[in-house]
């Protein structure tokens, strides 16, 4: 089982818990977790990913075994630890604001 742990504001459109469980046959790579979670969710769908582009949206990263993979080739596979479910993959909502007055 693969472990994803969603930002708040991907729960509350999904209804999930702040980790859900995804099983994935074949390689586990970021295109194959988005592709089950979306499957599982489908709220989610064009969410994570742009609908027409399917490139990250600008304001999520993901990490996993303290790397940023968000900048990863979504076809690469993710680290052992993620595959095995001993570590999370970390959906994060980026911060994005301006100075304040």
């Amino acid at each position: 089982m693969i472990r994803v742990v969603l930002p708040h504001h991907l729960r509350t459109l999904a209804g999930a818990e702040r980790e859900v469980q995804l099983e994935i046959a074949g390689p586990v790579t970021l295109r194959s977790v988005i592709d089950a979670l979306e499957k599982k969710y489908p709220a989610l769908t064009g969410t994570i990913r742009d609908y027409d582009s399917h490139q990250r949206r600008p304001l999520l990263r993901f990490f996993a075994c303290e790397e940023d993979l968000s900048n990863e080739p979504f076809d690469s596979p993710l680290p052992e630890a993620v595959v095995w479910g001993k570590e999370p993959l970390v959906i994060l909502g980026a911060i994005a604001g301006g100075t304040a007055i």
